[in-house]
């Protein structure tokens, strides 16, 4: 039975990655990584163990036995190699078989991306690897742009016209257990995850608008009313910078290609926007 660690459990992507595991329980011992003990629900499907990024010490009573580490990138940690070459330090003395590292779509081409510098820090480690790199996450609208949702009934961003990649982070977590349970199929190989549809912030707008029953609207603001409408809001500088980046450059480039690797893994069509819109409605109203 393969003992797999889950960094970044209690998160969006980790939950889902313990969900679709929890689902194949005969075949893993699922370890949950957090960062203070009881932040995870413990069942019996699962144990607890501390895993703090910020505090290499964590790190070796963790990963002990370890055959496969689902490696995430916390959004607060921008040292890349600081944080990420004791992780994977300690990975290679453990005698860990596989990571699984969730990247980002286009990390292969932009060198100055924190998820390209882990990437290039795990591929001489002599550790199997399978690298995720997902397009923008349709859950994105439960977490940083759910006030503005919320509250003012408004998509609030700076992304002018551009079009993007989107993903539903269930689909992440479908494919994920995948790769974890059949390593030996995806080993040193790398995944673009997105579903069909290319979109803007104005059909993402309309789609839920359609979906939650009434009026929300889609404003792109320039870059300064964006950085002090979100430092008003509390959102840390650093976190108002990553935001600003991601929306804002796409509008300078062509937006990324679709893949269709979700359905090819899983078997199954990936979320589209609206089955999100309508699955999500009681968190996405209130």
């Amino acid at each position: 039975m393969k003992r797999v660690l889950v960094t970044g459990a209690t998160g969006t992507v980790g939950r889902e990655v313990i969900r679709s595991l929890r689902l194949h329980a005969n075949q893993v011992y699922l370890v949950a990584g957090v960062r203070k003990s009881g932040d995870f629900r413990v069942n019996d499907t699962a144990e607890e163990v501390r895993f703090d990024f910020e505090d290499s010490s964590s790190f070796d009573a963790a990963l002990q036995d370890v055959d496969t580490l689902f490696l995430l990138r916390p959004p607060q940690i921008s040292q890349a190699k600081k944080y990420f070459e004791p992780i994977i330090s300690v990975a290679q003395k453990q005698r860990v078989k596989h990571i699984v590292f969730l990247s980002v779509q286009g990390a292969d081409t932009n060198s100055v991306i924190p998820h390209h510098i882990i990437e290039e820090l795990i591929k001489p480690s002599g550790i199997d690897y399978t690298f995720l790199r997902p397009a923008y996450f349709m859950q994105n609208f439960l977490t940083t742009l759910r006030k503005d949702l919320v509250e003012k009934h408004r998509v609030f961003l700076p992304a002018g016209k551009a079009k993007f990649t989107v993903v539903d982070v269930r689909d992440i977590g479908r494919v994920a257990a995948k790769m974890i349970l059949h390593s030996e199929e995806y080993r040193n190989q790398a995944y673009d995850l997105t579903n069909q549809e290319l979109l803007g912030f104005g059909d993402m707008a309309q789609t839920l608008t359609e979906g939650l029953e009434k009026p929300i609207r889609y404003e792109s603001p320039n870059l300064l009313k964006f950085f002090i409408t979100k430092k008003k809001q509390g959102i840390a500088t650093s976190m108002v910078l990553v935001m600003t980046i991601l929306h804002y450059l796409p509008r300078f480039s062509s937006p990324p290609p679709l893949s269709d690797w979700v359905q090819k893994i899983t078997g199954q069509a990936p979320y589209t926007f609206e089955q999100f819109v309508n699955d999500h409605r009681d968190q996405l109203l209130q």
